[in-house]
């Protein structure tokens, strides 16, 4: 391992992405549009790979295919589905399918067509700490390389005029079943992780999916579809009221529209926080055809006589668990609403208890006295998604999926990525290079309505604004 090279003085990169998902990949692909934008990513992974402990047969995505990385904003961009399709010889049959909403695995072949042919994209680059250099009024971005063994290689350094965090989420565990998952001997696994486990799961006596979200009800299904009838032994338990639908409606997925982004922005930091809560069905439900499938097969293994052997109940959390010799694991469940208590015992547990944002402050400790913070200690964003800093540090810092708390339900949403990418890159590069909708939505969200974007001037020194300091 050689110490960090000290780069080309002169060449500073004019954005530098941090983690390659769908989001900055979405940048990525936008950024390649725009001459003489200098724009690199640094992903740790080895490769692109878009939740494949998920990629469950059959699975779909709860967007439409023009959710995309680019459609939205640029359908003309190489980078489309479409132009994907095309290069697979493949547009006839999607055309003949009749496919809005395609399947996960091809979403994810589809990422990593993107990234097979982008430039500027660097995996196996562990970055490691971001600092402001004020003499140079450039960010230092220091990563350490990585081997196929995933163990360090070189260090590096690249300087930088602005950065774009998309670091992604991690999976949550709730606290008390955070000793059972880290142990090895009775399998309690974050869904994250469901394919590479399914296997030794299926081996369990009795399996309990705690979870009410699609990720759990994909997961128990796919459980249920393997068991033999009459011996399923399935629990699924859920915090939730009820295994509910995710909200569908035309007008209810309106708010995951910038019209809608724009108008949560606007609201009081209480107001936002109180909202996001209340508003778990619009992103946190179940999609209509899996509630369907699952009762389906439920009812099937009734036709002969008898009940299958499962139990869904939802009202239920978990408050604490144990294992009984190294073999079992004992769940003690409390249903909120007959306000009682029971213990129940399992072989095995799949947590679909969803993902939490990755804290940006990890990678950000050199800048901490710079970033402002709202009342619950949180980083300020503003409607362009940067980062709020105080005036001495002049390079923008963006954020993706990591903004729930200032912009909403939209922020984790797939079909928001190339809008959210394109005002990114307009605001970075101070044009109007992506020529955004001034309204998306028929609704009209509070009565002082937020429909129109900020539109960037056109900047006559957009080249020196690039390529100089």
């Amino acid at each position: 391992m050689t110490d960090r090279p000290t780069p080309d003085p002169g060449q500073p990169h004019d954005l530098v992405g941090i983690g390659i998902g769908p989001f900055n990949l979405s940048l990525a692909a936008l950024a390649h549009g725009i001459h003489p934008l200098a724009a690199t990513f640094y992903e740790q992974r080895p490769a692109f790979h878009w939740h494949p402990g998920l990629l469950i047969d059959g699975s779909s995505l709860q967007v439409p295919f023009l959710a995309d990385l680019v459609t939205l904003a640029d359908p003309s961009s190489p980078w489309t589905f479409l132009n994907y399709l095309r290069s697979r010889d493949r547009l006839f049959p999607f055309y003949f399918a009749e496919r809005f909403h395609i399947q996960r695995a091809e979403y994810d072949a589809y990422c990593r067509w993107v990234t097979d042919q982008l430039p500027g994209l660097h995996f196996s680059h562990q970055v490691d700490a971001i600092r402001w250099n004020a003499e140079r009024t450039l960010y230092e971005v220091d990563f350490t390389q990585l081997d196929t063994d995933g163990e360090a290689e070189a260090l590096g350094r690249a300087y930088t005029r602005h950065i774009a965090l998309g670091i992604g989420t991690e999976p949550f565990v709730p606290e008390p079943l955070q000793p059972l998952a880290q142990a090895e001997s009775v399998p309690v696994i974050h869904s994250a992780d469901y394919l590479h486990h399914r296997e030794q799961l299926l081996q369990a006596e009795h399996i309990t999916v705690i979870g009410s979200g699609q990720s759990g009800a994909e997961i128990f299904l796919d459980l249920l579809r393997a068991r033999p009838a009459g011996h399923e032994k399935l629990h699924w338990l859920a915090r939730t009221g009820a295994f509910a639908p995710m909200e569908y409606s035309k007008l209810g997925l309106e708010h995951f529209t910038p019209d809608y982004s724009r108008y949560f922005h606007a609201l009081p930091e209480s107001v936002r926080d109180e909202l996001v809560p209340h508003q778990w069905q619009l992103h946190k439900g179940i999609d209509a055809d899996t509630i369907a499938a699952i009762h389906d097969e439920l009812y099937r293994r009734t036709l002969h006589g008898g009940w299958p052997d499962t139990t869904l109940t939802p009202g239920v959390h978990v408050r604490t668990a144990g294992r009984l010799a190294n073999t079992r694991v004992e769940l003690h469940l409390e249903h909120t609403q007959q306000n009682t208590r029971t213990r129940l015992t399992t072989d095995a547990v799949v947590l679909a208890t969803g993902y939490r944002e990755r804290p940006l402050d990890r990678l950000l400790t050199g800048l901490t006295p710079h970033i402002r913070r709202d009342a619950a200690g949180r980083p300020r964003i503003d409607d362009q998604f940067r980062l709020e800093l105080d005036p001495t540090v002049t390079g923008n810092i963006y954020v993706q999926n990591a903004e729930r708390h200032t912009h909403g339900v939209g922020a984790p949403d797939l079909g928001l990525a190339a809008w959210r990418s394109a005002t990114i890159l307009n605001n970075l590069t101070r044009t109007n290079a992506y020529p955004l909708p001034q309204r998306t939505a028929f609704t009209t969200f509070g009565l002082t309505p937020q429909n129109t974007p900020h539109i960037p001037h056109q900047h006559p020194a957009l080249i020196p604004l690039v390529q100089g300091n």
